[in-house]
């Protein structure tokens, strides 16, 4: 086995080039298991039998003690740094206009995934597994967390293939071909979860350090643009509105207060509008 330079690295894991340029190698951190890849591969397995857009993986393998997924290389770039680089490349221009075709691209993307319905080799159940991580999280009371979990429990339920953790850093893009990485959190159930993730991300976001100031005022000009194209491209593909996602917000927030991949300040924010929409639905009640 022969491993090669590191191309990538996220909150759980590393990647790097793996054997030939046509393979790559994910390797845990300590804070996720042997056992929490397992069910990425065979998450992922699934998608990839069922001829979705995410990479084929080939094998669980262990690496100086350290578990790990070999795939498919997917040689493109993230959603993210397409989003930076086009923000970047524009502050100096006089009318800049954000690139929408990628947004489309992911509404697309989306729709196929959630196209499919429920799998019995994706063993977990969203909805579970949202109770789960809003319970364990440290930044909601009790009282909180109950009303979070009355807001989940008045949701309509579904029965269909949601990826789990869409935003967009896990999703790749070249020559206009969206793929979806990062498959552990698959789950039968809502796809209205997924698509408020992603809203999330793009809504609430803390861009990095790096982002020079006047790109990220330009992000922000944009942030509820890219929204509503996003939910436009994806309600003609599906007929879903975004005023079925929107009651997703408070759930879905909520279970990013468990993650590792965002920052302390963005947490902070999130908290701050899972409170102001549960008073919202309080005063309404």
């Amino acid at each position: 086995m022969r491993i090669g330079r590191k191309i990538g690295e996220g909150a759980n894991a590393e990647v790097y080039e793996w054997e030939d340029s046509k393979k790559v190698i994910k390797l845990a951190k300590t804070n996720i298991t042997k056992t929490d890849l397992q069910r990425e591969f065979k998450n992922n397995l699934v998608a990839w039998k069922l001829g979705l857009p995410a990479p084929q993986p080939y094998e669980v393998v262990e690496f100086n003690q350290r578990p790990g997924i070999v795939y498919e290389r997917i040689h493109g770039k993230m959603l993210s740094e397409l989003f930076f680089e086009s923000l970047i490349l524009q502050t100096n221009t006089d009318l800049p206009q954000f690139p929408m075709n990628n947004v489309k691209l992911t509404a697309r993307l989306l729709a196929k995934v959630h196209h499919h319905s429920a799998n019995q080799e994706i063993l977990t159940n969203q909805r579970e597994f949202l109770k789960h991580a809003i319970l364990n999280v440290d930044y909601l009371n009790e009282d909180e967390k109950r009303a979070v979990l009355d807001v989940l429990a008045r949701l309509p339920q579904k029965n269909m293939i949601c990826h789990g953790d869409v935003n967009p850093n896990n999703i790749l893009i070249f020559n206009e071909e969206p793929v979806l990485i990062d498959w552990m959190n698959a789950a039968n159930g809502n796809p209205e979860a997924d698509l408020a993730e992603f809203i999330i991300m793009i809504r609430y976001a803390i861009l990095p350090p790096d982002i020079p100031q006047n790109a990220v005022r330009l992000f922000d000009d944009y942030r509820e643009i890219i929204i509503k194209e996003f939910m436009n491209e994806y309600t003609q593909l599906t007929g879903t509105t975004y005023e079925e996602v929107d009651p997703w917000i408070v759930p879905l927030a909520a279970r990013k207060l468990s993650s590792d991949g965002i920052e302390e300040a963005e947490k902070q924010l999130l908290v701050k509008v899972i409170q102001s929409r549960l008073d919202y639905i309080r005063r309404g009640e």
